[in-house]
């Protein structure tokens, strides 16, 4: 019989831990664990200088709130390359999923964002051309970020310098972790940011807008602008360029708001 009550005992310990990681996983995400009829894939693609490692702090917590959630590994060798990656691990979901871009990547999802299974796209500091624009021409209407000094291109690939890196693209990441980012950059062709898009997926697909408060790689105000085009749902991050990686619970709480929302 004590054998009995002992068992009975560590089941109901156990079954109260679970409830408390439950709670625990809706504080940390900003909602409830349950997320029923809300969209239940994500996909993220990360922008130049990176990898999806990148996102492994917002995957974590989308995890967590019981999201599939894929990083494309974008080769940064052309538009059509990385839209070609991203359209492939579409294909693996063939559900409805929230499609994530953050910098550069928010091109690749302007254009692979047209794809059928597409619910919502998220865009983090994100570029968010319309269809055949010249992007390049855009920024210059608005103020010149920091990072730009640092982009050298050798033998047709370019690279942040160090010092770019750290103090312009990797502002408010703890230094050691930025220099972890630094060591594993990706290296850009130096024809990527002149390849432009032949449609524009916010135009017709519901979008949420993370607008990055002290970014010194795009500008604040030129994220603003693009927020306000998309007609998108827009919260602004008290934080750098890497927001995802200096406030992964801001973006992964907006990604589940469009999640539910595109359910």
């Amino acid at each position: 019989m004590r054998s009995l009550v002992v068992i009975a005992g560590a089941v109901l310990l156990f079954a109260g831990c679970a409830g408390q990681s439950r709670q625990s996983v809706a504080a940390d995400t900003g909602g409830s664990s349950s997320h029923e009829g809300a969209v239940r894939n994500v996909v993220l693609v990360h922008g130049a200088y990176a990898d999806g490692s990148f996102w492994s702090a917002v995957i974590k917590r989308l995890q967590a709130a019981g999201v599939t959630a894929t990083a494309v590994q974008n080769p940064l060798t052309s538009l059509a390359d990385d839209v070609a990656a991203t359209r492939r691990i579409l294909a693996q979901h063939a559900k409805p999923t929230i499609l994530v871009g953050h910098s550069y990547g928010g091109t690749v999802v302007t254009e692979a964002g047209a794809d059928p299974h597409v619910a919502g796209l998220v865009y983090v500091a994100a570029r968010a051309p319309d269809a055949g624009e010249d992007y390049t021409a855009l920024t210059k209407q608005f103020p010149t970020p920091p990072a730009n000094a640092g982009l050298v291109y050798r033998d047709g690939f370019g690279s942040l310098t160090k010092h770019a890196f750290l103090h312009d693209f990797a502002n408010g990441v703890d230094r050691s972790r930025a220099r972890l980012l630094y060591a594993v950059q990706g290296h850009i062709s130096a024809t990527l940011f002149d390849d432009k898009t032949t449609t524009a997926a916010w135009r017709s697909k519901p979008s949420w807008y993370a607008i990055s408060e002290h970014d010194r790689t795009t500008s604040p105000e030129l994220e603003r602008f693009l927020a306000k085009r998309m007609k998108a749902t827009t919260i602004e991050v008290d934080s750098g360029h890497l927001s995802p990686i200096s406030h992964p619970r801001r973006i992964a709480e907006l990604i589940l708001r469009a999640a539910r929302h595109s359910g």
